[in-house]
């Protein structure tokens, strides 16, 4: 039935995405972090508290998001259950439906494309606002359309490899408690004068969540990439000779693989909050990412996605096997 709700979650999300006037718990999550983060840091301030002593808040605060978000889960699926089965089945879908993000994604990429394709250039920097990090005041067509690339890589492993991998190994539940590590990290897990203390503990746990789902998600890519007829054994090389060149331990192995299977280059100098940032060159002589490389490169999201459902699918029917294999012997003896 778990593998079943994955798909039917997938399947759904394609149709109808993330509708704005739909209550989602990510925006839940959001406020949560804003409400404790104001908390903890008039606490410290009225203390006087010290560098470790905001790692500290910085860990509790934490703590209680992901605590709080899996607990929430566990809360209205039991409840669910305990009604009545279809009830449960309504409430297991839309958690492993809001764990994903496909269709919202590639909606904001076409966005920023089609502005760039109408030489609307500052309706493309606003699209674009929605899904970087980074400043977009100042980019220019190929600045818009590499960093356009680089977010498709980087949410095709955070916000859909990863989530799916977390529920096939334990529902929804063990999905939202990685949602909102990540939630944690996208919006205190800076390294900056303002977050590099207080979102220590959120950016580590981030990192400790993503490590084997950033990896999963390149050897999609390049799967991708091969059924795709791009440079799939280009994507393999790039991804093993230069994923690790980005400071991120996980974000570095997406876009390398990404990088490969376009044949662009990826990374080098960008502006957060004013302040420059240089990062490391993915692809390094390879062409400047274009209209091409964007659709190309949402194809091969879509792709990967569909492998990683199914992949998602098979893992989670294979462990409700062993568990029920297990369970008949138990009961043998």
């Amino acid at each position: 039935m778990t593998s079943l709700i994955i798909l039917a979650a997938l399947a759904l999300d394609w149709l109808i995405g993330d509708p704005q006037s739909w209550p989602h718990p990510v925006r839940l999550i959001g406020r949560l972090i804003s409400l404790l983060e104001k908390l903890a840091r008039k606490i410290l301030t009225t203390l006087g508290a010290s560098k470790i002593g905001y790692q500290i808040a910085g860990a509790v605060m934490g703590l209680l998001v992901v605590t709080s978000a899996g607990l929430a889960a566990w809360f209205f699926l039991f409840l669910a259950e305990k009604t009545a089965a279809f009830l449960w089945l309504i409430v297991s879908i839309y958690l492993t439906f809001s764990a994903v993000c496909l269709k919202d994604l590639l909606n904001h990429a076409r966005l920023v494309e089609k502005a760039l394709s109408e030489s609307d250039i500052e309706a493309a920097r606003h699209s674009l606002s929605w899904i970087v990090g980074r400043d977009t005041g100042s980019l220019d067509d190929a600045a818009i359309r590499r960093a356009v690339v680089e977010t498709l890589a980087e949410n095709f492993s955070d916000g859909l490899v990863a989530p799916l991998m977390y529920l096939a190994l334990g529902g929804p539940v063990l999905a939202w408690i990685y949602k909102a590590i990540n939630t944690l990290d996208s919006m205190v897990g800076y390294k900056n004068d303002r977050y590099i203390d207080l979102g220590r503990f959120s950016a580590k746990l981030d990192d400790a969540a993503n490590y084997l789902p950033a990896r999963l998600a390149a050897l999609l890519l390049v799967a991708a990439a091969h059924l795709c007829g791009l440079q799939a054994g280009q994507a393999f090389r790039f991804w093993r000779t230069q994923g690790r060149l980005h400071s991120s331990p996980n974000s570095g192995q997406t876009e390398a693989a990404m990088a490969g299977a376009l044949g662009v280059f990826l990374g080098g100098a960008s502006f957060y909050g004013g302040a420059e940032v240089i990062k490391p060159v993915i692809g390094q002589g390879q062409k400047t990412a274009s209209a091409t490389s964007v659709k190309a490169a949402m194809k091969l999201v879509v792709i990967g996605t569909i492998l990683a459902g199914l992949l998602a699918a098979l893992l989670q029917a294979i462990i409700v096997f062993i568990f029920q294999i297990s369970w008949g012997w138990g009961l043998s003896f």
